[in-house]
């Protein structure tokens, strides 16, 4: 736990995201966890992923965006990457998972209107391109923000998918407001550093409330998208799936890119819908690190990478 809270407060260090991004090593890091800087790789990653069976959600890491012409260049990097995708022929596996923030939320008084103006031309790239977007969760405070653009955004873009933070004392209730016909819900345990005022702080009692939310997810009549690499809980899912009768096909297991990718081949080989988060994009140091954060095998072998290459 310790050693979370560490990572989690130095990805907001800049001075240790300078450090990180000028050590040797870290190419190499990167490299396992981020598909690169650029659309092209991007869309190369995600035709890998197709080859082996595997969907993907493309991500493109830029959430501290500062002016409203950074939110500009940020939408506009989406609707590069679907064109690209779409021109490739990979929009039948690939959709776009999006951060508010890095679209304008966090641009005082008018943030959420910039955020949702944006997010709607993306979404209407999307849909044109024949696929889809899911709105990412960012911290706590900005929970009620994201989910107020989601409800407007679905008005015109049903399609439009949700992330729920298991970790959040809040997450239940979310949960039954968005198990309706239609909704598309990705449920993943967490992975900023919040307050026990918000948000459960032991591994286990995260892990109860993952299921308690995956049960309300898959008796509901939406789609659950299950953001785990827990074994544990993808057992338990597949239970949840059989109680429910609910065939493959009406849910999906959701992994990120580099962790797991055996799991990821095994589940789609048994006819599971398997789909992986792939980032790219040159701001990967806060992505980075709360995927240090997430698993202390990704520590390790950040260490041992560290030790081990010059």
């Amino acid at each position: 736990m310790v050693l979370r809270q560490a990572l989690l407060t130095g990805a907001r260090s800049r001075r240790l995201r300078k450090l990180v991004s000028t050590m040797p090593v870290s190419s190499a890091i990167v490299a396992r966890y981020v598909a690169g800087e650029t659309a092209d790789e991007a869309v190369e990653a995600a035709r890998r992923l197709l080859t082996d069976g595997l969907q993907s959600s493309i991500d493109y890491l830029g959430e501290d965006t500062r002016d409203r012409d950074q939110a500009t260049r940020a939408t506009q990097s989406y609707l590069i990457l679907l064109d690209r995708l779409h021109r490739a022929g990979l929009t039948r596996g690939a959709e776009i998972s999006v951060k508010l923030s890095a679209v304008g939320r966090s641009l005082g008084s008018d943030g959420e209107k910039i955020a949702l103006d944006n997010a709607r031309s993306i979404a209407d790239a999307a849909r044109n391109a024949g696929t889809t977007v899911t709105l990412d969760m960012e911290d706590h405070t900005s929970v009620d923000a994201t989910l107020s653009i989601l409800h407007e955004l679905r008005r015109d873009f049903p399609e439009t998918g949700a992330v729920l933070q298991a970790y959040l004392h809040r997450t239940e209730a979310d949960c039954r407001d968005l198990a309706h016909e239609g909704s598309r819900v990705r449920l993943c345990k967490g992975a900023y550093n919040e307050p026990a005022s918000v948000a459960y702080q032991k591994t286990a009692d995260v892990d109860r409330s993952y299921v308690r939310c995956l049960k309300i997810l898959m008796a509901g009549q939406g789609y659950p998208m299950i953001a785990t690499h827990d074994p544990r809980l993808i057992e338990i899912a597949g239970a949840l799936a059989m109680r429910h009768d609910r065939s493959r096909g009406s849910y999906e297991f959701q992994m990120l890119y580099g962790i797991r990718p055996q799991e990821q081949r095994r589940l789609a080989d048994l006819g599971d819908t398997v789909r992986v988060y792939v980032p790219y994009g040159d701001e990967w140091y806060a992505y980075l690190m709360r995927r240090m954060a997430e698993r202390p095998a990704n520590t390790a072998f950040f260490l041992r990478s560290l030790l081990t290459r010059t």
